[in-house]
């Protein structure tokens, strides 16, 4: 027998989070995180050298000054578009899991 008697519930009784039922949402939220994190560094930093060489020198034949310039917009637009993806899958992921949790 235990020392301490059987688990009772009562008023003030605190109920015990079930970790392994939000593993999965857990491994999925870090899986989103990860690929949003990669795609944060990669994108921006590709599209700035690739519409540099590419677009801006080569096929525009702008100076190194202003395909800087106008690479630099290429870039910080796509850091705007990668965050906006972010923020609209997280918010579609935390009303899936409260919908689902909803339902129980």
């Amino acid at each position: 027998m235990d020392r301490y008697g059987p688990p009772v519930a009562g008023v003030g009784a605190v109920p015990v989070p079930d970790f392994r039922q939000n593993e999965g949402s857990l491994t999925s939220t870090l899986r989103t995180l990860l690929f949003f994190t990669a795609l944060m560094i990669t994108l921006p930093v590709g599209l700035y050298f690739s519409s540099k060489a590419y677009i801006f020198e080569g096929t525009l034949g702008m100076s190194d000054r202003d395909s800087y310039f106008y690479a630099a917009i290429v870039a910080v637009i796509a850091v705007h578009v990668v965050l906006a993806l972010f923020v609209y899958v997280a918010w579609n992921e935390g009303s899936r899991q409260w919908r689902e949790g909803k339902q129980d």
